[in-house]
């Protein structure tokens, strides 16, 4: 019996969630991207973190960062080759929030004040 899926930290969930290729795709099925690959996808790739730091980040072992990480490039490959729909969304995860503390990537801090700063403003609106 298999272990069971350990719930991942991301610092948040991506602003866009879908793509689809400049003329065509449309028919195609897209491909699921997992939240949990789409951020290890950018705190590796983007960010720059070794697998160590970024299992550190998302509270996992650095293995299991890696067979993340394996699927969700090859996905993104198979979308970018055959000219198939992207989209994110689904997995094991837990957006990090207030009581995790400051995890140090800046996302969730940024948008906890542009969240804060939206309703500052609607209420000056109202």
């Amino acid at each position: 019996m298999p272990r069971p899926v350990k719930c991942r930290r991301v610092c948040g969930m991506p602003e866009t969630r879908e793509f689809v290729p400049m003329g065509g795709g449309c028919g195609k099925f897209p491909i699921e991207l997992t939240v949990d690959e789409y951020e290890t996808v950018r705190l590796i790739d983007r960010e720059g973190f070794s697998q160590e730091e970024c299992g550190q980040r998302m509270e996992v072992a650095r293995t299991t960062v890696q067979q993340i990480y394996t699927t969700a490039r090859k996905k993104i490959a198979d979308a970018l080759v055959e000219g198939r729909p992207l989209r994110i969304g689904g997995g094991q995860y837990r957006v990090c929030d207030e009581g995790d503390g400051f995890c140090g990537c800046g996302i969730c801090r940024r948008r906890r004040e542009a969240q804060l700063e939206r309703k500052a403003k609607e209420e000056e609106n109202q």
